[in-house]
């Protein structure tokens, strides 16, 4: 028979902890092993029973949740963390997915997102709520932006396009014929591109191309 998923719960409120703690104890993969009334508690459980999976609320009196995190994680990383809460404010989520949760719910959500958030991150991947998951991607998408703006590419289309095919290996010749260009103008789009990049091998070229997401050769 297989293990089961121990758990330590930890919320203030006791209804809301007795609540999410019978509907896991429904379950026959899952077993809830200790409750807490706030971080302190759920940092001595944590130590004391190494659950697999922390469920725990943020805004805790006398340890908040995010503080918690931190110092569960410090002594034992392999415990994974599902967070629920009533903040979806980008400062909360994003506290807490650096102190290291794998999963943000939405109290409003947690009776059904809970226990598949559960199985998701005992399979090493991440769950959000619909709400946190918008708001996770466009903080992802707005950090991508400033790092491309600071970074951004100083080459054309068509530069982009021989460099692709330069870093997969294609000669002078097959990019010729494949962009309908002549071999002098491969050339000299190679060379501005080496210009651009100060860069002076295809060496050097395909491991840019391949950190820029242009390619996928590895």
């Amino acid at each position: 028979m297989p293990l089961k998923t121990t758990i330590v719960m930890a919320d203030d409120h006791l209804l809301v902890r007795d609540g999410m703690a019978t509907l896991l104890e429904q379950q026959d993969d899952m077993e809830v092993v200790a409750l807490a009334g706030n971080g302190r508690e759920a940092v001595e459980l944590v130590n004391k029973h190494r659950p697999r999976v922390l469920v725990t609320d943020i805004g805790m009196a006398d340890l908040n949740g995010t503080e918690a995190v931190r110092q569960i994680l410090a002594d034992a990383p392999m415990t994974k963390v599902v967070a629920v809460s009533m903040h979806a404010d980008r400062q909360y989520v994003s506290a807490m997915l650096l102190a290291g949760a794998s999963a943000y719910l939405l109290k409003e959500n947690a009776v059904a997102e809970l226990v598949h958030a559960i199985r998701a991150v005992m399979n090493d991947d991440y769950f959000f709520s619909p709400k946190i998951l918008t708001l996770v991607i466009r903080e992802y998408l707005h950090l991508a932006g400033q790092a491309d703006a600071g970074q951004a590419i100083p080459l054309t289309a068509k530069e982009r396009e021989v460099l692709q095919l330069l870093a997969e290996g294609r000669s002078t010749r097959e990019i010729a014929e494949q962009l309908f260009v002549s071999v002098k103008t491969v050339d000299t789009h190679r060379q501005h591109i080496m210009t651009k990049l100060d860069m002076h091998s295809i060496a050097d070229l395909t491991k840019y191309a391949i950190r820029q997401g242009l390619t996928a050769m590895e």
